[in-house]
């Protein structure tokens, strides 16, 4: 009688121990399938920085696997192949994409700092212009070098002309409204920008205009851009 007691506390406490692995385990394949990855730099042939779940920026070489199980397949000038739970994904530079096969929502996006320390965008002006674009909080608004505007085909030059104060002193530029400035999988439309004359401005910048849209998050050499509205 008392083993016949004995023995059902230990078959009820086996079934709690099937019970509590049941649930680490339904907890480890949840955390797998909530995992989220961004790929925010690129070495062509030699590696890709990614950012996984939010953890510093790390570095992966072609064949290599992270420890949380993401292999990186190539990496080339403007995407890279990732490998997740048996599956392959390719990503360009700032694109989020989510383990469970759902791409991001096109909500966020993520850079890494250059060796000075400056933010680079890859942009894209009107669903075809591309260029590169520093982030710069102390930019009123996005501003566009000329040569970069007349390589676009932007018609600017109907834009009214206003008085710009700059690091090389005042200039005349022209305002225009651009239909669309995306960076990464990140889109927002109806951006006012100014276009500054020829040897006035060496990189485009991504000024308040666009950057008042969004959240900004900067940890360490990578900075998040989620979109606020």
């Amino acid at each position: 009688m008392t083993k016949t007691n004995m023995a059902r506390p230990a078959a009820g406490l086996g079934a709690l121990k099937l019970s509590l692995l049941a649930l680490v385990l339904s907890g480890t394949v949840g955390s797998a399938l909530a995992m989220d990855i961004s790929l925010i730099g690129l070495f062509p042939g030699k590696g890709a920085v990614l950012i996984i779940d939010g953890s510093p920026p790390k570095s992966i070489k072609p064949g290599q696997r992270s420890a949380e199980g993401i292999v990186l397949i190539s990496a080339e000038k403007e995407t890279a192949v990732i490998e997740v739970d048996g599956k392959k994904q390719t990503l360009r530079i700032g694109q989020h994409h989510r383990s469970d096969g759902n791409t991001a929502s096109g909500n966020t996006v993520s850079l890494a700092a250059d060796q000075r320390g400056h933010f680079i965008a890859a942009g894209t002006i009107n669903d075809s212009g591309q260029l590169s674009m520093l982030v710069d909080t102390g930019a009123s608004v996005v501003a566009i070098p000329e040569a970069d505007a007349k390589r676009m085909g932007l018609d600017y030059k109907k834009g009214a002309t206003a008085s710009l104060n700059t690091a090389n002193g005042v200039t005349q530029a022209w305002r225009i409204r651009l239909d669309s400035v995306r960076i990464g999988d990140v889109s927002v439309n109806g951006i006012d920008a100014v276009v500054i004359p020829e040897g006035k401005l060496p990189m485009a910048l991504l000024g308040m205009t666009f950057l008042n849209r969004f959240e900004l998050n900067r940890q360490g050499e990578a900075m998040t851009l989620r979109k606020r509205f």
